[in-house]
Protein backbone atom coordinates (compact mmCIF):
# COMPACT_ATOMS: atom_id res chain seq x y z
CA UNK A 1 0.00 0.00 0.00
CA UNK A 2 1.01 3.74 -1.08
CA UNK A 3 2.11 6.44 1.69
CA UNK A 4 -0.02 9.54 1.83
CA UNK A 5 2.76 11.12 0.35
CA UNK A 6 2.82 8.70 -2.71
CA UNK A 7 -1.27 9.15 -3.12
CA UNK A 8 -1.92 11.04 -6.19
CA UNK A 9 -4.76 13.59 -5.13
CA UNK A 10 -5.27 16.06 -8.18
CA UNK A 11 -5.75 19.40 -6.54
CA UNK A 12 -8.15 20.63 -9.18
CA UNK A 13 -10.91 17.47 -8.18
CA UNK A 14 -13.45 17.74 -4.99
CA UNK A 15 -13.74 14.66 -2.31
CA UNK A 16 -15.84 13.04 0.15
CA UNK A 17 -14.76 11.70 3.33
CA UNK A 18 -15.96 8.48 1.55
CA UNK A 19 -13.20 8.84 -0.92
CA UNK A 20 -15.13 9.30 -3.80
CA UNK A 21 -14.09 12.77 -6.18
CA UNK A 22 -16.13 14.54 -8.44
CA UNK A 23 -15.26 16.62 -11.07
CA UNK A 24 -17.83 19.31 -12.57
CA UNK A 25 -17.96 19.52 -16.71
CA UNK A 26 -20.33 22.21 -17.30
CA UNK A 27 -23.85 21.27 -16.00
CA UNK A 28 -22.85 17.37 -15.12
CA UNK A 29 -20.38 16.25 -12.62
CA UNK A 30 -17.77 12.91 -13.44
CA UNK A 31 -17.91 10.82 -10.29
CA UNK A 32 -15.27 8.25 -9.22
CA UNK A 33 -13.00 7.01 -6.39
CA UNK A 34 -9.70 8.14 -5.05
CA UNK A 35 -6.73 7.01 -5.32
CA UNK A 36 -6.27 6.48 -1.71
CA UNK A 37 -9.62 4.23 -1.94
CA UNK A 38 -8.21 1.82 -4.98
CA UNK A 39 -5.17 1.61 -2.87
CA UNK A 40 -7.01 0.71 -0.01
CA UNK A 41 -9.28 -1.86 -2.32
CA UNK A 42 -6.60 -3.82 -4.17
CA UNK A 43 -7.05 -5.26 -7.46
CA UNK A 44 -10.36 -4.59 -8.48
CA UNK A 45 -12.05 -7.17 -10.69
CA UNK A 46 -16.06 -6.11 -10.75
CA UNK A 47 -17.70 -2.99 -10.81
CA UNK A 48 -21.40 -2.70 -10.46
CA UNK A 49 -23.00 0.24 -11.72
CA UNK A 50 -26.54 1.79 -12.06
CA UNK A 51 -28.57 2.78 -14.98
CA UNK A 52 -28.91 5.73 -16.42
CA UNK A 53 -31.52 7.72 -15.61
CA UNK A 54 -31.43 6.39 -11.74
CA UNK A 55 -32.13 9.47 -9.63
CA UNK A 56 -30.07 9.31 -6.22
CA UNK A 57 -30.03 11.51 -2.97
CA UNK A 58 -26.27 13.00 -1.46
CA UNK A 59 -24.97 9.57 0.81
CA UNK A 60 -27.16 6.96 -1.27
CA UNK A 61 -25.13 3.95 -2.17
CA UNK A 62 -25.16 3.98 -6.08
CA UNK A 63 -22.60 0.70 -6.90
CA UNK A 64 -20.06 -1.45 -5.67
CA UNK A 65 -15.97 -2.78 -6.18
CA UNK A 66 -15.63 -5.53 -5.84
CA UNK A 67 -11.79 -6.71 -5.23
CA UNK A 68 -9.64 -9.56 -4.88
CA UNK A 69 -9.84 -8.72 -1.04
CA UNK A 70 -13.73 -7.27 -0.45
CA UNK A 71 -17.19 -5.98 -2.08
CA UNK A 72 -17.07 -2.38 -1.31
CA UNK A 73 -20.03 -0.20 -1.58
CA UNK A 74 -19.66 2.85 -3.32
CA UNK A 75 -21.73 6.35 -2.18
CA UNK A 76 -22.87 9.15 -4.16
CA UNK A 77 -21.75 12.43 -2.74
CA UNK A 78 -24.23 15.15 -4.74
CA UNK A 79 -27.18 14.01 -5.01
CA UNK A 80 -28.89 13.86 -8.68
CA UNK A 81 -29.34 11.89 -11.75
CA UNK A 82 -26.92 9.43 -13.76
CA UNK A 83 -26.73 10.45 -17.34
CA UNK A 84 -24.10 8.38 -17.79
CA UNK A 85 -21.59 5.50 -16.56
CA UNK A 86 -18.15 4.54 -17.58
CA UNK A 87 -19.16 1.36 -19.49
CA UNK A 88 -15.10 0.86 -20.66
CA UNK A 89 -15.25 -0.43 -16.69
CA UNK A 90 -17.57 -3.23 -17.42
CA UNK A 91 -14.69 -5.01 -19.55
CA UNK A 92 -12.00 -3.64 -18.00
CA UNK A 93 -12.51 -2.88 -14.02
CA UNK A 94 -8.94 -2.51 -13.84
CA UNK A 95 -8.75 0.70 -15.05
CA UNK A 96 -9.80 1.84 -11.47
CA UNK A 97 -6.49 0.60 -10.27
CA UNK A 98 -4.37 1.92 -13.37
CA UNK A 99 -5.78 5.25 -13.04
CA UNK A 100 -8.78 6.00 -10.52
CA UNK A 101 -9.35 9.47 -12.56
CA UNK A 102 -9.62 8.91 -15.50
CA UNK A 103 -11.34 6.09 -14.53
CA UNK A 104 -14.68 7.95 -13.64
CA UNK A 105 -17.76 5.73 -12.96
CA UNK A 106 -21.05 7.88 -13.20
CA UNK A 107 -21.50 11.11 -14.16
CA UNK A 108 -24.80 12.92 -13.18
CA UNK A 109 -26.75 16.13 -13.37
CA UNK A 110 -26.92 17.12 -9.76
CA UNK A 111 -30.44 18.32 -8.20
CA UNK A 112 -28.79 20.03 -5.15
CA UNK A 113 -26.40 23.43 -6.67
CA UNK A 114 -24.67 23.91 -3.20
CA UNK A 115 -23.41 19.91 -2.56
CA UNK A 116 -20.70 20.25 -4.55
CA UNK A 117 -18.92 23.80 -3.01
CA UNK A 118 -19.38 21.46 0.38
CA UNK A 119 -16.98 18.65 -0.84
CA UNK A 120 -13.38 18.48 0.51
CA UNK A 121 -10.76 20.44 -1.05
CA UNK A 122 -6.86 18.10 -2.17
CA UNK A 123 -5.33 19.98 1.24
CA UNK A 124 -9.11 19.21 3.34
CA UNK A 125 -9.35 15.61 2.06
CA UNK A 126 -5.75 15.23 2.56
CA UNK A 127 -5.95 16.10 6.26
CA UNK A 128 -8.94 13.70 6.76
CA UNK A 129 -6.35 10.83 5.15
CA UNK A 130 -3.98 11.97 7.65
CA UNK A 131 -6.27 11.74 10.77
Amino acid sequence: MKEINELNLPADLSYSDDHEWAQKTGDTIKIGISDYAQDQMGDIVFVEMPDVGDTFEKGDEFGTLESVKAVSEVFIPLSGEVVAVNEALEDAPELVNEDPYASWIIEIRPSVDSEFSEMLSRDKYLALLQG
